[in-house]
């Protein structure tokens, strides 16, 4: 099995073997019932149907020390070598237009907490509270949808540069080494994209873990892989079957050729 598959190991029935789509799934009712051992997270609820498989998460206390370690090993090494081009990218930033050079976005966490991510500002400073005079009314449905828009009239030009090679997102270093966030992980997203695009039982298991600078739907299409045909949905859920050390740092160098060719990127 391909790991992009999008159909893929994130819910395994331990017993047949067998996969199955994230809607069939039932979890317990908090996000801290899971049950952590050496080797995976598990929470097997029973069901009317004898059918529905139990969903096994792998990853328990050994990957996370382990991952916790190499995320401040990782960030705290990467901002002292790009330091240097943090600094420039600051700059452009605060010259290129008005406003601060960080922008901090809302975003909900490990087990529903609320957190800030870091990006370097790629907008005007009034993108959000004129959205009705920057955007067509088909643009504004297209936000409203995906957060994304394709030829985003509210994007500075420096902005689109970052953007496209993924520089605005540096800053998310510093979300990393303070432990907000995780090398390899789910994007973070708003409350409203989580309540809106996956279902109670599929909130559960994408809330049990750190959000990502990297993640499995980042790698493998970003923008050209959308929530409407939950595709989008599949490939985050699906990175929760598959999680390790070494898968994780299989997407880390997934990302160079994904950055380099600017897939899915906007």
């Amino acid at each position: 099995m391909e790991d992009n598959e999008l159909d893929s190991a994130a819910y395994l029935n331990p017993s047949s073997g067998a996969y199955a789509h994230p809607s069939t799934y039932h979890t317990t009712s908090h996000y801290d019932s899971y049950e952590e051992t050496n080797q995976a997270k598990q929470v097997a609820v029973p069901s009317s149907s004898s059918k529905t498989p139990e969903v096994v998460i792998r990853g328990g206390k050994g990957y996370s020390f382990v991952k916790r370690l190499f995320d401040i090993f990782v960030s705290s090494v990467l901002i002292v070598l790009l330091s240097p081009l943090l600094l420039f990218l600051f700059l452009g930033v605060k010259l290129s237009s008005k406003g601060p050079a960080i922008f901090k976005d809302k975003r909900v966490g490990k087990n529903g907490k609320t957190i800030y991510v870091y990006k370097f500002r790629s907008m005007y400073i009034d993108a959000e509270s004129r959205l009705h005079d920057y955007l067509t009314p088909e643009q504004y449905e297209q936000w409203l949808k995906d957060r994304k828009i394709t030829n985003d009239p509210r994007i500075t030009k420096f902005g689109h540069i970052i953007r496209k090679t993924s520089l605005d997102e540096l800053p998310q270093l510093f979300n990393i080494l303070g432990g907000s966030m995780s090398i390899v992980g789910p994007r973070p997203i708003a409350q409203y994209e989580l309540e809106e695009n996956y279902t109670e039982e599929e909130q559960k298991v994408l809330l049990c873990a750190k959000p990502g600078l990297f993640s499995n739907w980042a790698v493998n299409g970003r923008s050209n892989v959308t929530y409407e045909d939950h595709k989008r949905q599949d490939l985050e859920l699906s990175y929760f079957g598959k999680r390790s050390i070494w898968f994780d740092l299989k997407l880390m160098f997934m990302v160079i050729p994904a950055v380099l060719g600017h897939k899915g990127a906007q």
